[in-house]
């Protein structure tokens, strides 16, 4: 059974620890097991839940993603963060450990800097980065949206880089798709066309969470480190590395990608979660 850690509880908000393979919110007609839904057993078994005052959901992380979250404790707590949520929070780091395919090795990222291609969304609301001039299979220019993704490159291997990143934007799938863009997907991540997986998941990982606390005003942090495993893979180098056999450009075009699979509702639910603000407020 998934579990949670509480890092932090006052009357006003909440911080937790989410693992891996953990929905954040549900959707429409979910019958899975939801951070939130986990938070407010625990809570309501410490008896502090009622009508008022429960897990209210502010922002989310993909259900392969793991790491800090936060939620609201009622909906003025919940309005007052979402309305200032880019104000507020002033770091929010991830790290990632990804592949060096073939396209990276060929014309590889600088050790640090900003990435800032347009994403689109594919028929199942997975995030990508369309190929310059590729058309939709009506004939049409993919529609997209702003993003950008600061990244640094902390270790560097033969096979894979342990990554730490920072969002300027929020988009769904963004670093996934910025790093699988440039050559370096995310290990685990086979909707970006990773080649391995050594640890059984995505290999993202929300590290850190600095906020100013929007009713007291104190500085508050917290951070998680991701498996210390990562790293040292890293160092190690993967055995089963057979990039050069297949190169980023037999990948499938961007048109294909884009139209894999209908949208469902929980994909549909999980879109832009910060920009959809009140269509989340419960």
């Amino acid at each position: 059974m998934e579990k949670i850690e509480i890092l932090y509880q006052d009357q006003w908000l909440v911080v937790i620890n989410k693992p891996a393979g953990l929905l954040s919110v549900p959707y429409s007609g979910c019958k899975w097991r939801t951070a939130q839904s986990l938070l407010e057993d625990i809570l309501r078994k410490r008896g502090s839940v009622n009508a008022r005052h429960k897990p209210y959901a502010v922002h989310r992380l993909d259900r392969d993603t793991s790491g800090v979250m936060m939620f609201a404790l009622n909906e003025q707590a919940q309005e007052k963060i979402m309305d200032s949520w880019h104000k507020m929070v002033s770091e929010r780091l991830y790290h990632a450990l990804a592949e060096i395919s073939y396209q990276a090795r060929r014309n590889p990222l600088s050790d640090s800097g900003l990435i800032d291609d347009d994403l689109s969304q594919n028929a199942y609301n997975i995030g990508f980065v369309p190929k310059e001039g590729a058309l939709d299979k009506s004939g049409h220019s993919f529609k997209t949206m702003p993003a950008r993704t600061h990244y640094k490159m902390l270790e560097k291997g033969k096979s894979h880089v342990l990554f730490e990143l920072s969002l300027d934007t929020g988009k769904k799938n963004q670093i996934r798709a910025h790093l699988a863009a440039h050559g370096y997907p995310i290990a685990g991540d086979e909707e970006h066309r990773a080649q391995t997986n050594p640890f059984n998941r995505l290999c993202l990982h929300a590290r850190t969470l600095e906020f100013t606390h929007p009713f007291t005003g104190e500085k508050l942090k917290f951070e998680v480190p991701e498996p210390a495993a990562w790293n040292e893979y890293v160092k190690k180098g993967d055995s089963f590395n057979n990039h050069s056999k297949r190169p980023v450009e037999n990948y499938k075009k961007s048109e294909d990608f884009a139209s894999k699979r209908p949208l469902t509702g929980k994909q549909k639910s999980h879109m832009n979660f910060i920009e959809r603000g009140k269509n989340y407020r419960k």
